[in-house]
């Protein structure tokens, strides 16, 4: 029986826990708010009755394409990355980041048949990154000052970057449909990334939740 998505990503994802729930630590010591979390739990709505908009939920592996409420495409299952879905990405560790996002560009001659790149890292990861340790006051700077002189992210940084919707292009789709993965890209079939290009434009919301 071919082994669950599902519990495939949860073997994957293994690891031990970086803070035990029982640790103790001073009660004035500083914790860091995971930012990108608090504005997700706003994102998943439309701004308008009339706003083109996706939903990616990566517990259900689906992809939806919204009119306002309307649902005018749901494809599923879909393909994250190897490591599960994160508000927190580094580059490398083929995490699929979560937040909301926006579509910048497209590439019609992908090696995955189209990709639909989305502007991470946003704003919100960068500072969750300063917060965290992540990125220094230095890295924090120099990427509003490459976002203020490019318009949009770096991706070169620590966060990692070239994140985006795609095919499968010459890939296997048995392994599409049974396993999650990308290196932290939302992978669809050829067909179905032809749809969603279809529909979606540069500036389209991209809610990753």
């Amino acid at each position: 029986m071919p082994l669950n998505r599902r519990r495939f990503l949860a073997l994957a994802m293994g690891w031990p826990a970086v803070a035990s729930a029982t640790a103790t630590s001073p009660v004035n010591d500083y914790q860091p708010t995971d930012l990108v979390e608090t504005l997700l739990a706003r994102a998943a709505v439309p701004r308008h009755s009339n706003e083109l908009w996706l939903l990616i939920d990566d517990k259900a592996s689906t992809l939806s394409v919204f009119r306002g409420d309307e649902v005018l495409e749901h494809i599923g299952p879909i393909s994250l990355g190897r490591a599960g879905a994160k508000t927190q990405r580094v580059r490398g560790d083929n995490v699929t980041p979560l937040g909301e996002f926006r579509v910048n560009r497209f590439n019609y001659e992908s090696q995955w048949h189209i990709f639909i790149g989305i502007d991470y890292p946003t704003p919100p990861h960068a500072r969750m990154a300063l917060e965290k340790g992540i990125y220094s006051q230095a890295d924090y700077e120099a990427y509003f000052d490459y976002y203020r002189r490019h318009g949009y992210p770096p991706q070169t940084t620590v966060l990692g970057g070239a994140i985006g919707i795609h095919g499968i292009g010459v890939g296997d789709p048995d392994i599409h449909g049974r396993f999650h993965w990308t290196q932290g890209c939302v992978a669809v079939t050829n067909e179905e990334i032809e749809r969603v290009a279809s529909l979606v434009s540069v500036g389209t919301r991209v809610v990753i939740r």
